[in-house]
């Protein structure tokens, strides 16, 4: 095995350590802190534990740039403070091919984080939907569908699945004929919607003479859970690879896609996106000092800046969501950007 082959492979493996350490720290502390939230609204702890566990997993495309990059920052200190970049240096590898291990590292968890991570994160997501995993209106699910015998529009505050129904919680019904006249008007605390029939238990039952009486209701609909799904989840509550499936459905009825495009390169350019954080962090390890490594200024100043480029990526998601830019522009744009100014950097700097 040759000499730049065993250099890469044992910087990959530091690579991985570093990342490592620093997820398992902030996934730590996520964990408990989301427990400890969690915990009262729950009847008992390893329930708790599991939303914990989902809220993480929802967690995870939020700070893992940010955890690329303090732990390419934390490999190059480790390797600086230990002089192992002087062997790495007299070895013969330029800071470029240095970088490369951390490059391959950072590519292969992007890819994973895409490929696997965000797929089990939405199944267990949204085993247990509420209205938090919907696109709301005036904090308000609504639901409405036109027929030939007239139309239902249906409000409710909050839903929940089962593996054959979705159940409505505090909902108001209203039924109209096809003169847009209202026929009756149902209120009830719960109403259970499964394949093309709407079901409400002990409502409470408005006709349109203004009398009113108690007792169950049902009508047939054309509407499914599963469309109804299709129709109202977020873009992240939709798998990386059933998104270009479910983009193509929404955009042969006319439905607005930007937010799932936007969602679908998103997750298709997070390696692109964690190669940008690694090469920034090997650009701000980069110093002519052997001994005394002032890692905690520099650490300072790399979240700084990553707390900057956070704000400037949601910026560019913002534009590629209401449509200013493409969305694949909005979410090429500011990786590339990244990994221009940080290369341009690492050449410029004599790190000998």
């Amino acid at each position: 095995m040759s000499r730049s082959r065993i250099l890469n492979k044992f910087l990959l493996r530091r690579f991985f350590s570093g990342v490592g350490l620093v997820m398992l720290i902030v996934c730590g502390i996520i964990l408990a802190v989301t427990f400890v939230e969690r915990l009262p609204s729950n009847s008992h702890a390893v329930a708790a534990l599991r939303d914990s566990w989902i809220r993480l997993l929802e967690y995870v495309p939020l700070f893992l740039p940010l955890a690329v990059f303090m732990g390419t920052l934390l490999t190059s200190y480790n390797l600086t403070k230990s002089s192992e970049n002087i062997i790495i240096s007299g070895a013969g590898l330029s800071p470029f091919q240095a970088t490369r291990p951390f490059l391959i590292g950072a590519f292969l968890i992007g890819a994973f984080a895409t490929t696997v991570i965000n797929p089990y994160s939405v199944s267990i997501s949204t085993q247990a939907i509420t209205s938090d995993n919907l696109q709301l209106i005036d904090n308000k699910i609504w639901l409405r569908e036109s027929s030939d015998s007239g139309f239902i529009t249906m409000q409710a505050s909050d839903v929940h699945n089962t593996p054959d129904t979705l159940i409505f919680e505090n909902v108001s019904i209203y039924t109209q004929d096809t003169q847009f006249r209202l026929k009756e008007r149902v209120n009830a605390q719960n109403v259970i919607l499964s394949d093309k029939k709407i079901t409400a238990t002990d409502a409470n039952i408005w006709l349109a003479d203004g009398t009113m009486k108690k007792s169950d209701w049902s009508t047939d609909t054309l509407l499914t859970p599963q469309t109804i799904l299709d129709r109202y989840l977020q873009p992240d509550q939709i798998s990386f690879w059933q998104l270009p499936q479910f983009i193509r459905k929404m955009e042969s009825i006319g439905a607005p896609v930007r937010g799932h495009l936007v969602q679908f390169w998103t997750l298709l350019f997070l390696p692109l996106t964690m190669i940008a954080m690694a090469m920034l962090g090997v650009a701000f390890s980069q110093t002519k000092q052997r001994r005394n490594y002032n890692f905690g200024t520099k650490f300072s100043l790399g979240i700084i800046t990553c707390f900057a480029l956070y704000f400037i990526v949601n910026m560019f998601n913002a534009l590629g969501a209401t449509g200013t830019l493409p969305p694949i522009l909005a979410i090429i744009a500011p990786p590339l950007i990244i990994i221009a100014a940080a290369g341009t950097f690492i050449t410029s700097f004599d790190t000998i």
